[in-house]
């Protein structure tokens, strides 16, 4: 491991990989290549075509030891008379190399950058507006609490006054009805006897 600045590289094949996974892959890469060096027919170029592409469209390399192996199978396939150049893949590259993780990775790029400046925060409009939207939610709780209050039905904020008033109601009806029942009786017990 070589540390380079304030980061941490691991290294394999002459290559520095910012992680020991990446460095680890890069090494299964460089066996991987160096079996199929053994086994490749190199007086076949059309078997070669065959084999560098299907390695293309399968994406078997992924670290640079891998895209150097495909480079120069490519360069290799571009000297044959017997095949067409449009025929031969290109080597694709799965990273992008314009990123902010790297703008971030490098202080020296930090330091020669030129200072944007941010805009001055300009007064918001929203603050009255919340403020007339608080009123009005304001006046609605209000208006709440007063139908509710003169409400006939019982409700939260008037339930023991209409419960105490019902059941007054009943109870005077009964009494008006046992002294109307008592007075009949009277009445009834007047004229038989």
């Amino acid at each position: 491991m070589v540390a380079l600045g304030d980061i941490s590289r691991y290294s394999a094949e002459g290559y520095g990989f910012y992680t020991e996974k990446d460095a680890a892959l890069a090494e299964n890469e460089r066996h991987k290549v160096e079996y199929l060096e053994a086994r490749l027919d190199y007086k076949n170029p059309e078997g070669i075509l065959r084999f560098y592409n299907k390695v293309i469209e399968e994406r078997v390399f992924k670290t640079p030891v891998g895209f150097y192996f495909l480079m120069n199978l490519q360069q290799f396939l571009k000297k044959q008379p017997g095949i067409a150049e449009d025929s031969i893949a290109d080597i694709p590259m799965y990273v992008t190399f314009d990123s902010e993780f790297r703008d971030q990775a490098s202080p020296a790029r930090n330091r020669i950058r030129v200072q944007e400046k941010k805009p001055e925060p300009k007064r918001s409009t929203l603050l009255p507006i919340s403020l007339i939207i608080n009123a009005g939610l304001i006046v609605a709780v209000i208006a709440m609490f007063a139908i509710a209050l003169k409400a006939d039905q019982p409700n939260i904020l008037n339930y023991e006054k209409a419960l105490t008033n019902r059941y007054s109601n009943w109870e005077q009806q009964l009494t008006e009805r046992e002294n109307a029942v008592r007075q009949r009786e009277r009445e009834l017990q007047l004229t038989g006897e």
